[in-house]
């Protein structure tokens, strides 16, 4: 089925993605990201369905597409709601016929290809705005998952620690590191606004530069970014 995750930005969409991916029938099959924010508008429907040479200035070269990159694996379109009307239009078309169509071929290829989308954004209320086509939007959200913020279940905080904390002792080959009751407790209280990719950023900070094997409060707050101790940004459980 078509899958769309929704989440904060940082919240672990894309893992959820590739997870699908290595547990379905296709694993063995290519999965292609596209990040749907970062292709300026003028050139993203170039990179998901591809061009062919002299189609327009500047395409000295044929280029496939990702969806034909993707073919009998899986294309994850990260913050699908990004997308122009236009490109929207040309991806439901993908999604109902199978049919990819380059930029200057004048004719489709058949493609078989799983779609699985994420998005920060609220599509229902897109839709609403006429900002996003009310029948794509349907035809991704099969199957809609939530990846929820890390301030809703802080219990996963200490669980996500040890986790980053084996990865970046091993990456930075220092010796295993243990975190004290008053750093785990600091960071439970944090409100983590980026999420778990935050977290990892305030881990690996923190063991690179702790000098001790034990981790306190004080190294916590010395890995957290500087707004977290502006006033008026007070912790919160």
């Amino acid at each position: 089925a078509t899958v769309l995750i929704q989440g904060e930005s940082g919240t672990g969409k894309e893992l959820v993605a590739r997870r699908l991916h290595h547990l379905s029938e296709r694993a063995r099959r290519p999965f292609v990201r596209v990040n749907c924010a970062a292709i300026p508008s003028e050139l993203i429907e170039s990179e998901l369905f591809g061009h062919e040479k002299g189609s327009f200035t500047g395409a000295h070269r044929r280029q496939i597409g990702k969806f034909v990159q993707a073919d009998s694996g899986t294309i994850f379109l990260d913050e699908v709601g990004d997308m122009s009307l236009s490109t929207q239009a040309k991806v439901l078309r993908v999604l109902q016929d199978g049919e990819v169509e380059p930029v200057g071929a004048g004719r489709p290829f058949q493609v078989d290809v799983r779609v699985v989308a994420a998005t920060n954004k609220d599509l229902p209320a897109n839709v609403r705005e006429a900002t996003f086509r009310e029948d794509l939007y349907y035809r991704l959200a099969v199957v809609v998952l939530v990846t929820p913020p890390l301030r809703d279940h802080p219990d996963d905080i200490p669980l996500l620690v040890d986790h980053f904390t084996a990865h970046f002792c091993r990456e930075y080959n220092r010796r295993p590191k243990r975190w004290g009751p008053g750093a785990i407790e600091q960071l439970r209280r944090h409100r983590w606004p980026g999420n778990v990719r935050e977290l990892k950023n305030v881990v690996e900070r923190a063991i690179y530069m702790a000098a001790g094997e034990r981790l306190t409060a004080e190294d916590v707050d010395g890995a957290l970014p500087p707004e977290a101790h502006e006033p008026g940004r007070a912790a919160v459980n």
